[in-house]
């Protein structure tokens, strides 16, 4: 089984191959340049380095949001095109599962923060037996207060990860009340190498669609919807 990842949800752009639980190559860069700049030119170095036929992949996977409303056209744009042309399915990874899926094994709740602006998160609560991820709370946009709160509740040591940590570490160090920790540099943003793991699990499981089924997931209205709306209701 070969399966192409790529994850452009947040302020990373990443790409990877893995083929029969063997990450052949991944090629991440969190800088400053856009994902339209960086996504096509990484998977072309990446295909030349590791010698890859697009065409003997198996599926393509994409992190499906939530995350960025352009990162994620952007990537669901580029995984799209690439699949049909090749007349490969899509396999579709929740992004707050993938990011959590980066500490695949550990011994915490883990609770992944990507910042949503507006003091809300999205989020989602996971834990590992072994390698298997138990899913406690589905993904979803949240103030963070309100997961906070829940961890609270719950009451078992959690590690935090995503771009959300450095937005929220103040809130967490006042009000997190029990033992927590911060995933490392390494691990702590989003990784085409975790979506590539997480859908060899989705494949064998058959949870796979048409390139044509697929679109992002963004869980909430983009900012110029919102903008939008609170117009029409002022205006009201």
């Amino acid at each position: 089984m070969k399966i192409l990842a790529v994850d452009s949800s947040g302020l990373v752009a990443s790409v990877a191959v893995v083929m029969d639980d063997n990450l052949l190559g991944e090629f991440t860069m969190n800088y400053k340049k856009t994902h339209s700049q960086t996504l096509l030119p990484m998977l072309d170095e990446l295909a030349d380095m590791i010698e890859l036929d697009l065409n003997t992949l198996d599926a393509i996977a994409v992190a499906g949001g939530p995350g960025s409303f352009t990162g994620l056209r952007i990537g669901s744009a580029t995984v799209k095109g690439l699949a049909l042309a090749l007349d490969k399915p899509v396999i579709q990874i929740p992004t707050v599962d993938a990011l959590a899926y980066n500490l695949c094994g550990h011994r915490d709740l883990v609770c992944p923060l990507m910042d949503a602006r507006r003091n809300q998160t999205y989020t989602g609560l996971y834990q590992f037996d072994g390698n298997q991820m138990q899913v406690i709370k589905e993904q979803c946009a949240v103030e963070i207060s309100a997961i906070v709160a829940e961890i609270n509740n719950i009451g078992k040591p959690v590690v935090f990860l995503g771009d959300g940590v450095a937005v929220f570490r103040d809130y967490i160090a006042e009000h997190c009340t029990i033992g927590y920790t911060f995933a490392p540099a390494h691990l702590n943003k989003q990784r085409a190498g975790a979506v590539a793991a997480l859908a060899e699990e989705y494949y064998k499981q058959g949870k796979i669609m048409d390139a044509a089924e697929h679109k992002p997931e963004y869980l909430r209205l983009s900012q110029a919807e919102r903008e939008r709306m609170e117009k029409e209701h002022a205006a009201d």
